[in-house]
C-alpha cells in the first residue's frame, strides 16, 4: 500500500530515537511535514536529516509532562504551518525497578510521562483537529500493561494499561468530527534503550514465532497505516505489533 501523507502536519512526541525517531522518518517520507517533540537535542539533528526528504521539520526541545512546554510547542505548529493533523504519542520511560523497591517520586515520573504527557499533547492538538474535522491520534502503548503483565515494571503497565483506557475513551468523544483515536501495543522491539543481554535477547527471539525481534520500522508501518484515508473506519482500538509473541 503506498500510503501518502502530503501536506499534512504531524506531531511525534519522544522523536529522538528508537520507535519515535523511525515514526518521524516514515511519516517524512510520506510527504508528511514532521514536529519533533523530545529532551533531547538529538531532535534538531534528525531535523536536517528530515529535510532532506523535501518537506518541512520542527524541532522542538521539551518535556511532555509539562503543560507550559506542551502549550508553547502548539503554539509554535500552529504559527509554522496553521493545523495539526496527526499526532503521534510516543514518548515514554521504562525504568525497571521491583515494586517493593518503588519510591513515590519512581511511580510518578513514569506516570506524568507516559500518562499525564499523552493526556497533554492530545487536549493542546484536538481543539486544532475539531476546527478542521479531521485528526488522526495514535497513542503508543506497549504489551506490557494493555496486554500482559511485567515484572519490575508495574509504573510503566500501569501507565500504558491507561493508555488504552484513555484511547477508548476520548475515541466515542472524538468520533464525530471525524478524529480517530487508536494505540499500538509494540512486543519486544530492538532499539537504542532496550535494556537486555544478548543471552536474554536470544530467549526472546526464541519467544516471538514469526522469529525475529522487533524492529521501530514494524510499528512505524502501523502508524503510517492508521493516519491514511484507508483507516478512516477505524477508531477507539488496539493494535499488537508484537510478532505473536502474546499469542496464547
Amino acid at each position: 500500500m503506498d500510503i501518502k501523507l502530503n501536506n499534512k502536519v504531524a506531531i511525534v512526541t519522544g522523536s529522538a530515537m528508537g520507535i519515535g525517531k523511525e515514526i518521524s522518518r516514515s511519516l517524512a517520507k510520506a510527504g508528511a511535514n514532521v514536529v519533533l517533540f523530545d529532551l533531547s537535542d538529538m531532535v534538531f539533528e534528525l531535523s536536517k536529516e528530515i529535510e532532506g526528504y523535501g518537506i518541512k521539520a520542527l524541532a522542538i526541545k521539551g518535556d511532555v509532562s509539562k503543560k507550559t512546554d506542551v502549550d508553547d510547542a502548539m503554539h509554535e505548529v500552529i504559527k509554522s504551518f496553521g493545523k495539526i493533523d496527526i499526532l503521534v504519542n510516543n514518548a515514554g520511560i521504562y525504568p525497571f525497578k521491583p515494586f517493593i523497591e518503588m519510591e513515590e517520586r519512581d511511580w510518578d515520573r513514569v506516570i506524568d510521562v507516559n500518562l499525564k504527557g499523552t493526556f497533554l499533547f492530545t487536549k493542546a492538538a484536538v481543539p486544532h483537529m475539531i476546527s478542521q474535522k479531521f485528526g488522526r491520534i495514535i497513542n503508543i502503548a506497549s504489551i506490557a500493561g494493555a496486554v500482559v503483565g511485567w515484572p519490575n515494571l508495574a509504573h510503566y503497565c500501569a501507565s500504558k494499561a491507561a493508555i488504552l483506557g484513555f484511547t477508548r475513551g476520548v475515541s466515542l468523544e472524538l468520533a464525530p468530527y471525524h478524529i480517530t483515536v487508536n494505540a499500538i501495543a509494540p512486543g519486544p522491539i530492538e532499539t537504542p534503550g532496550t535494556q537486555v543481554t544478548q543471552a536474554q535477547l536470544e530467549m526472546i527471539v526464541k519467544a516471538i514465532p514469526v522469529g525475529r525481534i522487533g524492529r521501530p520500522s514494524d510499528i512505524a508501518n502501523m502508524v503510517l497505516f492508521l493516519c491514511s484515508d484507508e483507516a478512516s473506519f477505524i477508531t477507539g482500538q488496539l493494535f499488537v505489533v508484537d510478532g505473536g509473541y502474546t499469542v496464547p
